[in-house]
């Protein structure tokens, strides 16, 4: 599994982000994770090795934006760029995961039509409120593969009226931390 972070940062969302782990490494480290930053590893998708290969090699699976949200606002100038390099590394599937998926349908590259087959889109829904919110406008979004993420599962949530052939698969977990909250192993089944 390979990791791109394009940018860096993020400002917290919804009740899911209220223990962020990158708001907590960036403490650690005096760093203010609320000021979203291009980064260093932005071109990383294409950038080649020595031998005049790319870095990533093909076939690999990449999660885009693990340290901030690919649809933030704060990114709106760059994300056109990570678009082309998703585009053009079509030999590597990207896995983009958001809780702003109200916004992403208008962050979307010209070409983008029902979703390029090299991304996966996954929407957060850390309760129900959040799932009710979030699931019927992720449910119309064009994207050929989608995925559901309860992370951090904060309660129960019913999803069942959401579901269907649309959706890949659900993945669920816990929060981390010290001042992590209660995951209840009721909630996950």
């Amino acid at each position: 599994m390979n990791i791109w972070n394009p940018w860096h940062g993020c400002k917290k969302y919804s009740e899911g982000c209220q223990n962020c782990y990158v708001y907590r490494r960036d403490n650690s480290v005096g760093r203010d994770a609320s000021i979203i930053t291009k980064t260093s590893s932005f071109n990383e998708p294409i950038k080649l090795n020595k031998y005049k290969e790319y870095k990533i090699s093909r076939g690999a699976e990449v999660y885009a934006c693990m340290t901030s949200d690919f649809f933030i606002e704060e990114a709106d100038n760059w994300r056109n760029d990570a678009w082309q390099m998703i585009d053009k590394r079509k030999d590597v599937h990207f896995n983009i995961i958001t809780k702003r998926i109200a916004r992403a349908k208008d962050c979307l590259p010209e070409n983008w039509g029902g979703g390029y087959e090299n991304v996966t889109i996954g929407c957060t829904v850390e309760n129900q409120k959040q799932a009710d919110i979030r699931l019927p406008i992720f449910k119309d979004f064009p994207s050929k593969h989608k995925f559901i993420i309860c992370e951090p599962l904060l309660e129960n949530i019913e999803m069942s009226k959401y579901l269907g052939a649309w959706v890949s698969y659900i993945s669920v977990g816990g929060e981390s931390g010290a001042n992590a909250r209660v995951c209840d192993y009721d909630w996950v089944l």
